[in-house]
């Protein structure tokens, strides 16, 4: 089935099925299939410039925030896009000049109904982007609802199994057309596995830097990492193989065939994972990892420079010190200096970090967890100091909203608090933490 077929099928009201992994990025195909829907009747506006008073032309409905964030990153250019992460600003939002496409979770898109900020009647296209996530927690009551109240609209499925998807494509999407291969044989059973690989479990914000320490880890000699498009063979054979994207199963075959992949994935992907390969897990470097490297790299340091010859002139220097310390108490003071120096703006030591108010440039981070998660400016304060190791002066104002929260860091520290903070638990939610880039 092509694409023209099935944009013509979606014209004449039969709903899609596009079998795609379940990464945003992965879905490109869709887009060409619902740009161009025009409003739905009674919708105000203009198809391609959104809509006023709570018109959306499209809703994607996803797993949670950070999912409608990659979403609206995806989106093409020429669509006005908008991720719901806070009620009241997408509330804002559509009433005043709606948009082009909204994504967002169940319940976020329901409250947004609730509040007759969104008028789901009037929506023209509606994507479930792989509700076999979605069917398998709290949301699909939700989803349920959400889909009955945009009955009128024209339905596109994103699915990785839709044999997994019986019950809610009969009731929301029937005859549904089906776009790409299932992962079944003729005789609908399941396909086996291409191969084994080994999963790292990671929130896309960082993954780069999570990259280079899986591969400082692993000291391959010549690495093969794949971030999407042809799988091409180099011409060394590797000896370590990364997977940054979510591949399909011909592209994971065609990695496997270089050798086990390292595939990195969030924890919404791994079912989809294990229904395409044996999957064994692959421990990140931790932190107390690159502290025990970094230790073990300073005090060979510190035996090549003994070894190398005397230090005569710097025993008298500190000579006066060895009367008053113990020389190891000495020796480990010196090796705390020498790694303020060398880290510098990286990491700041408590009794140098900006004080509150201090105008030294602070930045935000973006915190997956809110006041739906019971979660409080002391519970992510904590979580800093604790788990991220940043001292309590060098964290500023702090705002709690209904899905998540923002969490001002002095810039030096930015980086080491999302990484400390990702996939600690807040509540009972496991935390994805990110740069803020003003959304």
């Amino acid at each position: 089935m092509t694409l023209e077929e099935a944009k013509a099928a979606l014209e004449r009201g039969r709903p899609v099925i596009l079998v795609r992994p379940p990464a945003a990025g992965r879905a490109a195909e869709l887009w060409p299939l619902v740009a161009d829907v025009p409003p739905a009747e009674g919708a105000e506006g203009a198809g391609g410039a959104g809509g006023a008073g709570g018109a959306a032309r499209i809703l994607v409905v996803c797993a949670d925030e950070l999912s409608a964030v990659e979403w609206a990153a995806a989106a093409p250019a020429g669509l006005r896009t908008h991720a719901v992460t806070g009620l009241a600003r997408a509330a804002r939002l559509l009433r005043e000049r709606g948009v082009d496409v909204l994504a967002g979770a169940p319940e976020d898109l329901l409250a947004l109904a609730g509040r007759a900020a969104l008028k789901l009647e009037q929506v023209a296209a509606v994507v479930l982007a792989w509700p076999e996530a979605l069917l398998a927690t709290e949301h699909a009551a939700a989803l349920d609802v959400l889909l009955g109240e945009a009955r009128a609209a024209r339905r596109v499925v994103l699915s990785w199994n839709p044999a997994l998807l019986a019950d809610v494509l009969e009731r929301h999407a029937r005859r549904a057309l089906v776009v790409g291969a299932p992962p079944v044989n003729a005789d609908g059973a399941p396909l086996p596995p291409v191969g084994r690989v080994r999963a790292a479990v990671a929130p896309r914000e960082g993954r780069a830097a999570l990259v280079r320490d899986a591969l400082d880890a692993l000291a391959p000699r010549a690495p093969y990492v794949w971030s999407g498009g042809p799988v091409e063979p180099p011409p060394e054979p590797p000896d370590a193989v990364v997977a940054l994207e979510l591949p399909t199963r011909d592209e994971l075959a065609a990695l496997a065939a270089l050798g086990e992949p390292i595939v990195f994935v969030t924890g919404a992907q791994l079912p989809y994972l294990r229904s395409i390969a044996t999957v064994a897990p692959f421990a990140l470097p931790t932190r107390a990892d690159r502290a025990h490297d970094r230790a073990e790299a300073l005090r060979e340091r510190v035996a090549r420079r003994l070894a190398a010859g005397p230090v005569d002139a710097e025993l008298l220097l500190l000579d006066p010190l060895f009367a008053r310390f113990d020389p190891a108490e000495v020796a480990a003071a010196l090796a705390a200096l020498l790694g303020e120096a060398e880290r510098g703006a990286s990491a700041v030591p408590a009794a140098l970090a900006p004080a509150p108010g201090t105008d030294t440039g602070r930045v935000k981070l973006f915190v997956n967890v809110g006041k739906k998660d019971r979660a409080a400016a002391k519970d992510l304060v904590g979580a800093l100091i604790r788990e991220a190791g940043v001292p309590k002066t060098a964290i500023g104002r702090v705002e709690v909203r209904d899905t998540f929260s923002l969490v001002e860091v002095a810039s030096p520290l930015a980086e080491q608090a999302a990484r400390g903070l990702s996939g600690t638990t807040i509540r009972g939610r496991r935390v994805l933490a990110r740069l803020d880039r003003g959304r």
